[in-house]
């Protein structure tokens, strides 16, 4: 009942959506751990409803390694899945579930390590990191590392096992998420010109902000690693207004930066409050002094870009059995671990292309290869 795919119908069936409690699961997993005589410890948010878990094999005096992964899933709510999500089925040597892919796959591969670890002559230790709610902006897995930045001794190496195929990967963008609320003056829509329109208002920021993102993509802004090979910025999501014959006074937008690891996203943002202080709030206090435009960060996380030529390149090559590095659009907590002097690097069962997805899977064959990596990793150290 050890086996990597046993383990990951166990996990699967733990309904971990981040709006969820991901206790099930990690007390799941610290009673396996505790089968096998590995302590460990739970790092619980404030309501305590949700925990990270932290634990080690093999001798804690020296740098070891972290194998690293996220415990919740993103919701299933109105997508057209044909088989059960929360319950592990098998078709065409494919393994459906949510999480399959992203990323109880590999959580369930270093499970499955665990006996092998605890019985073999470690020269290393082995870490295993299991977070909540990265899904919804990596806010789980920084109480864990607060709490490792206590330690003397920093790890030499943190997989973080999001999809990538098996491929080693070194690199993704980091993300800034803001909100902008705009406050005017409503007033009869017959009389417009008395009132502050918020919307307009939004409207004009959001053109700056498509500016600003033209203007990053021009080619001495480039990363040829990454895909798009420029930092992008988008707005997603606005709302505002009450009925058509209502100058509006409120109106909000987020919108989000996806930054390459050399540029720092709150320069955008910083240069929009810029713009929105300059030349757009005086024209709205000219109507109405109690105009506002106010900003607030919604998430962030940094971007991760570890040298190809470094130790934790040399490391993962040898255990994926591929020195082909490359990058992945989306975000990881990689670069949380990196910022905590913790050398890091993605790699692990399964693609993104089915994750957030219906009927989202991993491939028998990726998780018997993420097992064989793990092996690998295992012979290194022992």
């Amino acid at each position: 009942m050890n086996s990597s795919r046993d383990l990951l119908k166990t996990l699967v069936a733990f309904d971990t959506t981040s709006r969820e409690s991901n206790l099930q699961l990690i007390e799941f997993v610290r009673d396996y751990l505790a089968r096998f005589d590995v302590p460990c410890e739970l790092i619980y948010n404030e309501q305590r409803s949700k925990a990270n878990l932290f634990a080690t094999i093999g001798p804690a005096d020296r740098p070891g390694i972290v194998l690293s992964g996220h415990t919740d899933v993103v919701p299933v709510d109105g997508q057209p899945w044909t088989v059960a999500p929360f319950e592990l089925s098998e078709r065409d040597g494919k393994l459906y579930g949510r999480g399959t892919a992203d990323m109880k796959g590999y959580i369930a591969c270093v499970l499955a390590l665990v006996p092998a670890l605890v019985t073999a002559n470690l020269r290393r230790p082995v870490h295993i990191a299991l977070s909540y709610d990265e899904e919804v902006g990596c806010l789980g897995v920084r109480s864990l590392l607060k709490a490792l930045e206590q330690r003397p001794i920093k790890p030499m190496l943190c997989i973080i096992g999001e999809p990538t195929e098996l491929k080693p990967v070194l690199g993704h963008k980091g993300k800034l998420a803001m909100r902008c609320d705009i406050h005017g003056q409503a007033c009869h829509s017959a009389y417009a010109p008395l009132g502050v329109n918020a919307i307009e208002y939004a409207a004009e920021l959001i053109g700056e902000l498509g500016r600003i993102g033209h203007r990053l993509k021009a080619p001495e802004h480039h990363d040829a690693r990454f895909d798009p090979p420029f930092s992008t910025v988008q707005t997603g999501v606005i709302a505002g207004g009450k009925a058509l014959n209502i100058v509006p006074a409120d109106c909000r937008f987020d919108f989000e930066i996806r930054a390459l690891p050399s540029h720092d996203p709150s320069e955008v943002a910083q240069e929009l409050k810029t713009y929105a202080e300059h030349h757009v709030l005086p024209r709205m206090r000219a109507v109405s002094e109690q105009s506002e435009i106010r900003f607030s960060e919604l998430s962030a996380y940094p971007g991760l870009a570890t040298e190809a030529h470094s130790e934790a390149a040399e490391l993962i090559a040898g255990f994926s059995g591929s020195r082909v590095f490359g990058t992945v659009a989306f975000g990881t907590e990689g670069g949380l671990f990196d910022a905590a002097g913790i050398p890091t690097v993605v790699c692990g069962p399964g693609s993104m292309d089915q994750g957030h997805k219906p009927d989202e899977f991993v491939s028998l064959e990726q998780l018997n290869g993420c097992d064989e990596m793990l092996q690998r990793m295992l012979l290194s150290i022992s």
